[in-house]
């Protein structure tokens, strides 16, 4: 076979000198893989063993062989009665298929089934299942010496197939010293490379940013890292689930569907344990269709992403698995974020705050680039085969404290957002820093990273859980220079809904509350008055509670005309006003926005805008009686996360400011009123 020559840059130079017998050409991958639907580590079993070099002579003849074998052993879905026939005529047969194992009770011993041979109840020792227990849950690839033996009987019935032998397709073990060693010869950066060309991706490519380089890498703590929780929500078409389907034999890829408590930790009935106890990842594709079928799941589920063990029965199982959601986020951002929430995709179950504070990194996917035939690499990288055994080996080993020696971090930090920061530097200082040999610079980039994960994750819990989570101010002291330096989420920094500059007259912003789950929403108002007959016209939507809001305001106007400023030509009985509601986060109700609405329809009589980013706060009746704002600090966060440098409000709320966090009060100016009438002159610089 022809093989296409290849220019060797420096990296395939060194890796080559150093990493002898250890390396591929990850082009090979991708042209053996055409006709055989096998993951990447099966192929590179292969190709390592015959094709591990740079001489085109050598790779050429090893393809050949792996293609033949691959020809002759590889069992096809559309060729399984043939692979049979071959089986029985010949009495053995050396097949490489996916093999799982089953206990049949009734006949005390195990089964096992060959997937693409489409053959179930084929004998397998117990010796064999105990000792890859993981034939039990989900199986493994395997080289498979089958023999065909017809007198077999098993109760009666001919079973003809056996496992003679079997041989998983992974690597026996590794000599971590001699890749430490190796290491010492790169960059960082130039290691960096490495891994992402091992892994198919050419790092060269002008898509892939030093911050997308590291963002993609972040899909690779978890297999290098213990109950390490990762989410990464992204765009279709990014690869979000290649590195768990196809690179690692250590993890499982569990696609959207339903899921059970036996099936993840242990069954009751017969002992077995489940995937958390037998993969290094657990890794759910397609989160938002997963489905848990019992109520207790997502129970056990986060107490195990916590404390790294499960409880079923009377003991307490350990347990090192980590866990990693993926799944579609569909729409822009910035308007996701202004209307809802990041984490929106995870099913109903998911949406359960303890859950997702166990998460230790949110992996923003929309930040990386739909997979492109040139995003892929022709150059060498190492033999997943070889370096997945070597990242299994480092989660033995912790950096976790690291960063202690350079860095504390900020007050706004709980106990967990600690942890999951400390997991995250550790788990990149592994993947490029196996050697152990680090700069402080290193380590303060890792921690930026670490810090706007998992503040990425509070964000999100502050727009679900309110007051809360109100400490996601992350930051970090660098105790050299001794300065504070606060990490933020680039997407936060779009811009909020309250838009800054001068409004329009009529216009005003104001937070109502969802009175059947408690939540409050922004809400933009917008009236236009023209002189007419006293009609009031009011659309975009509105809840009983903002047509009430509405009818009381204009009840209010109509009554206080003068006391407020109004003209004898400007008789609010002789306007028509047209009123509409733009619900900037689709809540469903707006309860207590009544003096919002008062302004709004008096600046559209004046025409005197209201001042520029001011969210008014407050509800009243037709006779001018305020009501107290409840759940302030939720409203003043979600009013100054939007943007709002000022917000009117009531005088009673006074007595609320000690239980507002600074945080809130030094970044958003508080105005009171103590009357409508009074609000209304503030609201519009007219006091």
């Amino acid at each position: 076979m022809t093989i296409r020559e290849l220019t060797l840059d420096t990296l395939d130079d060194k890796v080559a000198r150093r990493f002898p017998g250890r390396i591929v050409r990850k082009d090979l991958v991708r042209q053996t893989k055409s006709g055989f639907n096998v993951p990447v580590y099966v192929l590179e079993y292969l190709l390592g063993q015959y094709c591990s070099s740079t001489d085109p002579q050598i790779i050429a003849e090893g393809l050949e062989i792996v293609r033949d074998t691959l020809s002759r052993n590889y069992v096809r879905a559309d060729e399984s009665e043939k692979v049979k026939a071959i089986t029985r005529s010949r009495g053995r047969h050396r097949i490489i298929d996916k093999v799982k194992a089953t206990l049949d009770t009734d006949a005390d011993r195990f089964w096992a089934e060959l997937t693409n041979m489409g053959a179930r109840n084929v004998l397998i020792d117990d010796a064999t299942v105990q000792q890859y227990d993981k034939l039990l849950m989900g199986g493994i690839w395997a080289l498979i010496d089958l023999i065909y033996d017809p007198e077999v009987q098993i109760r009666g019935v001919t079973r003809p197939f056996a496992i003679e032998r079997l041989k998983p397709i992974q690597q026996g073990s590794t000599d971590l010293s001699d890749f430490i060693a190796g290491r010492s010869a790169f960059t960082r950066d130039e290691w960096l490379d490495l891994v992402l060309r091992s892994i198919g991706i050419e790092p060269n490519h002008a898509d892939f940013t030093q911050r997308r380089k590291l963002l993609f890498l972040a899909r690779l703590i978890p297999m290098v890292e213990s109950n390490y929780n990762l989410i990464e929500l992204g765009p279709r078409g990014t690869g979000k689930s290649y590195v768990f389907r196809e690179i690692s034999p250590y993890t499982i890829l569990i696609s959207g569907g339903q899921t059970t408590v036996p099936q993840l930790f242990i069954n009751l009935s017969t002992g077995r344990v489940g995937l958390v106890g037998l993969w290094d990842v657990v890794a759910f594709d397609e989160v938002a269709g997963i489905n848990f079928k019992s109520g207790d799941a997502v129970q056990i589920l986060k107490d195990y992403m916590e404390s790294g063990s499960f409880s079923r029965g009377k003991e307490e199982t350990p347990a090192d698995a980590s866990i990693v959601f993926n799944g579609n986020i569909d729409g822009d951002i910035p308007t996701i974020l202004k209307t809802s929430h990041l984490l929106y995709p995870l099913p109903a179950q998911m949406q359960d705050l303890a859950l997702i504070d166990r998460l230790h990194f949110y992996l923003p996917g929309w930040e990386i680039e739909k997979a492109k035939p040139d995003h892929f690499t022709e150059h060498y990288g190492f033999i997943v085969d070889y370096i997945t055994e070597v990242w299994r080996s480092q989660r033995k080993t912790s950096y976790a404290d690291v960063l202690d020696k350079h860095f504390s971090l900020g007050s706004h930090l709980n106990q967990r957002d600690v942890r999951a920061v400390r997991k995250t530097v550790s788990g990149y200082l592994k993947l490029l820093h196996p050697d152990g040999q680090f700069t402080r610079e290193d380590v303060a980039e890792y921690l930026e990273l670490a810090l706007e994960g998992r503040r990425r994750v509070k964000e999100q819990l502050k727009k679900m859980g309110g007051l809360e989570y109100w400490a996601v101010n992350f930051s970090y002291i660098d105790q050299e220079m001794r300065e504070e330096k606060f990490v933020t989420v680039p997407e936060q920094t779009a811009g909020g809904l309250i838009t800054p500059g001068q409004l329009t007259a009529g216009v005003t912003f104001t937070i109502g509350t969802d009175r059947a789950d408690g939540r409050h929403a922004i809400f933009r108002i917008e009236v236009q008055a023209a002189k007419g007959r006293g009609s009031l016209n009011i659309t975009g939507a509105p809840s009983t509670a903002i047509r009430d809001a509405i009818k009381t305001a204009r009840t209010y106007l109509q009554a206080n005309a003068a006391r407020l400023g109004v003209n004898r030509d400007r008789d609010p009985n002789e306007f028509d006003f047209h009123v509409q509601i733009v619900n900037l986060m689709q809540s469903k109700e707006g309860s207590e926005t009544g003096v919002a609405f008062l302004i709004a329809m008096l600046s559209a009589m004046l025409q005197k805008p209201a001042i520029e980013s001011l969210v008014i706060l407050g509800e009243m009746s037709i006779h001018g009686a305020l009501l107290r704002v409840d759940s302030l600090a939720e409203r003043l966060q979600l009013a100054m996360d939007n943007g709002a440098k000022r917000v009117l409000l009531p005088a009673d709320n006074k007595r609320d400011l000690p239980d507002i966090p600074t945080d809130v009060l030094d970044k958003v100016q508080i105005i009171f009123y103590s009357d409508p009438i009074n609000a209304a002159f503030r609201a519009m610089g007219l006091d």
